[in-house]
């Protein structure tokens, strides 16, 4: 009698323990499909913006390589960003806050921003010189209104990491 409550125990453990892991393995599997763009809205990985252009298979080739490492180097500024974040609370909960250290740990993440803004400036320019007219105006267009989507959505850095 004994051995058995023991064995309905382990047996229950065990469902709770590989329903723990599912979900912990689902939860990773639908993080790391989506990416935050730089106008701060979720978005798949694999979903581009220009995909709603209408594009000749050599355009669409060309900007999905380069918006693929696009987004690897903003990913890595906005990771910079938010542990110089984290340095800057550290140093914000001390007792008495080293004043000259949280300013220039401010200044870092301002440059690093500034940098990012640049680079996306630069990008979008260059994903646009790879289009006809009527292409840039929509790319433009879409564009604004992520842009807009972004700002209506009120994203905060920590919703964005």
């Amino acid at each position: 009698m004994k051995n058995s409550g023991l064995k309905f125990l382990l047996l229950i453990s065990l469902i709770l323990n590989i329903s723990f892991l599912g979900a912990v393995g689902y939860q990773y599997y639908k993080k790391s499909m989506y990416w935050t763009s730089p106008f701060g809205y979720k978005m798949q990985k694999n979903h581009f913006l220009f995909e709603e252009l209408s594009l000749k298979p050599d355009q669409m080739q060309n900007m999905k390589e380069a918006a693929t490492k696009f987004r690897a180097v903003v990913d890595e500024k906005r990771q910079a960003i938010a542990s110089r974040r984290k340095d800057l609370i550290t140093l914000i909960r001390r007792d008495n806050p080293d004043r000259k250290a949280v300013e220039d740990v401010v200044s870092e993440i301002s440059s690093i921003q500034e940098e990012m803004q640049k680079m996306i400036a630069m990008h979008m320019i260059n994903m646009k010189s790879g289009l006809d007219k009527e292409q840039q105006m929509k790319f433009v267009d879409l564009i604004e209104t992520a842009m807009t989507e972004g700002r209506q959505m009120g994203c905060s850095p920590t919703e964005q990491n």
